[in-house]
Parts: C-alpha cells; sequence; structure tokens
C-alpha cells in the first residue's frame, strides 16, 4: 500500500474488508522497526506505564510521559499512522483542560491522531475536539482507566443491557465524529453486531475475528512482558528469553576473555606506538 496511512485510508480498508493492524509503539526503535514491517497504525498506548516505566496499571501516566514517548515514536516512521492515548484524568476534568492538553500533544508530540476511553459521558467532548479539527478514536468495553470501577479486568458488556449499552454508546461516537473505536474485551458476537452497525472501522482486542482490525500490546505479542499474559494476547516469540540468552552468552565471553577480539578492537600505529613506548621509558628512566 503507497503512501502514508490516514483516517480515509482507514476507511477505504473498512469498505473492501480489508483487515486494519495496530501495534503499540513506545520508542523510536520499535516504531522504527514495526513501521517497516507494514503495520497500519503505531499506538503510543498508556499501556507504557506498565511495560515501559513498571507502574502497577495505567493510571500513573502523565500527559507529559505520553508526550515524550509519542515524540520518540514520531520520529521512527513514514508509513503508519500514529495515534496517542490520552492519559487518566487529561481529560476527566473539564472539557476546556482536555482540549488544552489533546491540544498540546497534537501540536508537539507528532501524533496524528488520539484516542479516548468511554462512551456516552465523553461523546460531547468527543464532538469538541473534532470541531476543533482533531481526529479522535473511541475505545469502548473494558477500559484499563476505569478498572477500579469495573473491578477488575474482566469481559465486559455480557449481558443485554450491557450489550444494548456498548452499542449505543459506539454509535455515539460515531455521530460525534470519531474516525474508529476500539473494542476491548467483549464477546465476540457483539463485536461483530458493532461493527456491522457502524461505518467507521472497530479495532478489537479481545473482541473476536469480526472487528475490522486488531491491536496487541507489542510487548506481549513479543513475549517481552513476564507479570502476565492476557488470554485474547498471542505471543508470537519469547524475545524475553532470546535476549536473556544474548546477554548470558556476552557474560560469559567477557569473563572469559572470548570477547572482544582484535577483530573487535582498534590498532595504533607502529611508529606512533614505539615513540610513545620510548616516551614513557625515558620518564620513567629520568624519575
Amino acid at each position: 500500500m503507497a503512501g502514508r496511512v490516514n483516517i480515509q485510508t482507514l476507511r477505504e480498508m473498512k469498505s473492501r474488508g480489508e483487515r486494519i493492524t495496530m501495534l503499540t509503539a513506545y520508542d523510536y526503535a520499535f516504531a522504527n522497526i514495526l513501521d517497516e514491517a507494514g503495520i497500519d497504525i503505531l499506538l503510543v498506548g498508556d499501556s507504557l506505564g506498565m511495560v515501559a516505566l513498571g507502574y502497577e496499571d495505567t493510571l500513573p501516566v502523565t500527559v507529559e510521559e505520553m508526550m515524550h514517548h509519542t515524540k520518540a515514536v514520531a520520529r521512527g516512521y513514514e508509513r503508519a499512522m500514529v495515534i496517542t492515548d490520552m492519559p487518566f484524568m487529561s481529560y476527566q476534568v473539564s472539557d476546556e483542560k482536555a482540549l488544552e492538553n489533546v491540544g498540546s500533544i497534537m501540536k508537539f508530540s507528532g501524533a496524528q491522531a488520539v484516542k479516548l476511553e468511554g462512551g456516552a459521558r465523553i461523546v460531547g467532548l468527543v464532538k469538541k475536539i473534532t470541531d476543533a479539527g482533531i481526529p479522535v478514536m473511541g475505545h469502548l468495553g473494558l477500559t484499563p482507566q476505569s478498572l477500579h470501577q469495573f473491578g477488575g479486568y474482566g469481559l465486559q458488556a455480557r449481558g443485554v443491557d450491557e450489550a444494548r449499552v456498548l452499542l449505543d454508546d459506539a454509535l455515539a461516537l460515531e455521530a460525534a465524529g470519531a474516525f474508529a473505536i476500539v473494542l476491548e474485551k467483549v464477546p465476540a458476537e457483539l463485536a461483530e453486531l458493532v461493527t456491522a452497525g457502524l461505518s467507521i472501522p472497530t479495532i478489537g482486542i479481545g473482541a473476536g475475528p469480526n472487528c475490522d482490525g486488531q491491536v496487541l500490546v507489542t510487548n506481549d505479542l513479543l513475549g517481552m512482558f513476564e507479570k502476565f499474559t492476557p488470554k485474547f494476547s498471542k505471543q508470537y516469540t519469547n524475545l524475553r528469553a532470546i535476549v536473556g540468552e544474548a546477554v548470558q552468552s556476552y557474560i560469559t565471553e567477557v569473563r572469559t576473555d572470548v570477547f572482544p577480539t582484535p577483530e573487535h578492537s582498534y590498532s595504533m600505529d607502529k611508529n606512533v606506538l614505539d615513540t610513545f613506548i620510548k616516551m614513557i621509558d625515558k620518564g620513567l628512566e629520568e624519575s
């Protein structure tokens, strides 16, 4: 696919039935690797709080931290679309404060869009943000910033009433101008119905195979995060083990004088070396 991915690209992919791929990125190196591999969307997720900064959950992440990591990601892509999560309490206090924070991230970080968690309660804000010319991706189902309200990370929208609310929220977000919606940890059948009912793309994570696209946390995909592995995540390799083995080999080689070799070293010109040695010897004799 030629050209940079944008909102129109995603709409066209949905209309063609072409699956959208999204992965998280938190730094230049991984952004560059994922972009070269052909990923459609780089999400600078507030999951960085857990997998990159070592927090217990996403709640402590700040706007400044999101901007710092987004700037790094924005230096590492050529084709993919970069979307940034608005962190906890950066948009819940007031619409004015939310617009200020969103504006700062868009103005200074290099992102092309922001992602907000929530349904009916943020619809008015989503409209204000999109009216200001800033693209918004929604996020429904399990919204990690509300984990204490949910009582954990359980499956969402299991009953009829909850399912109806989720569908209504999705339709309201679309009407407010959202260009796509993440559906996290909801029954696959519900996600399929919501996807069919929207003209904008859905991106699933633990929402079955019939969303318009899928997203995973890259650290989970690569086997880098050991604390827990969600059921909906698939580990494509165990990079933690691979890196660990490489580091152990390095330690062994250094301690046994196998590394570095002359191949990894630099040499001084022989004449310069001889002159320097004579200088040292003369200095020792004079002392």
